[in-house]
């Protein structure tokens, strides 16, 4: 587990801007915190360096926005709305499985679904040192995900 401390969004965005080069289709990232912790923000990062050129909006209502406008396609989902269960109803196993890299927020909601390979991104916000504070936990699981945080986040 690598933590950073990020004092602003603009450092959440790179650090979703540093991994988006070595991502490849089928990679799966999720992303846990609280609400307005830098989910999105991350996102955002990422998503531009994957060369899209679109407005990242948040898909709380939506559960899925597919970017196919990148290097490889996009695909960001907010799982928090389902029930349990209903993760295989969406075909998680689809996109996992599919063309693009796959991005969820707040993946306690389909644990069971997901693969045994991913980047686990843990945001905490710490109010007592200013609003934009934040401490970032990125978790890897698997020996791919080890070697992009070696050579984009901890270089």
């Amino acid at each position: 587990m690598i933590s950073l401390k990020v004092n602003n969004a603009e450092q959440t965005m790179q650090y979703g801007q540093a991994i988006a080069p070595f991502l490849q289709p089928q990679d799966v990232i999720l992303l846990d915190g609280d609400l307005g912790a830098g989910k999105t923000t991350f996102t955002k990062g990422l998503a531009k360096g994957l060369g899209i050129k679109k407005n990242i909006k948040s898909p709380t209502f939506t559960i899925i926005r597919e970017y196919q406008d990148g290097r490889i396609p996009l695909y960001h989902m907010d799982v928090y709305r389902l029930d349990d269960g209903s993760g295989d109803e969406l075909g998680l196993d689809e996109y996992f499985n599919g063309d693009g890299v796959n991005v969820i927020e707040w993946s306690q909601f389909v644990e069971d679904e997901l693969p045994d390979n991913y980047l686990k991104i843990v945001f905490h916000r710490d109010d007592s040192e200013g609003d934009s504070y934040r401490k970032i936990d990125f978790v890897p699981h698997g020996n791919h995900f080890e070697q992009i945080l070696k050579e984009s986040i901890v270089k």
